[in-house]
């Protein structure tokens, strides 16, 4: 079942996010397996939102082996992400 995550960085600067897809795509995790969607915002406050969508709770599982240590390395703190099972996906237009 495919899941939607919500990450709400409140110590991820947009410095720091870009930091750390650096360090994901010098790992060879910049586009990780079973992630279907990824978006980021900055909230007021200049930190970061990550809104993602995974094909599974395991393939989630599997790049946090390489996330949760990339965003240490960024200065970030990680945290549990809200999870929601996704209901339903409507492709935009380009």
């Amino acid at each position: 079942m495919s899941i939607l995550t919500v990450f709400d960085l409140s110590s991820m600067t947009s410095d720091r996010y870009d930091e750390a897809v650096r360090g994901l795509e010098v790992a060879g995790q910049g586009k990780p397996q079973g992630r279907l969607h990824h978006v980021a915002g900055i909230k007021e406050d200049g930190s970061i939102i990550v809104v993602d969508v995974w094909d599974s709770a395991e393939s989630l599982a599997a790049f946090g082996e390489t996330m949760i240590p990339t965003l240490q390395e960024a200065g970030v703190s990680p945290v549990e992400p809200d999870v929601y099972p996704v209901h339903n996906v409507i492709a935009g237009s380009e």
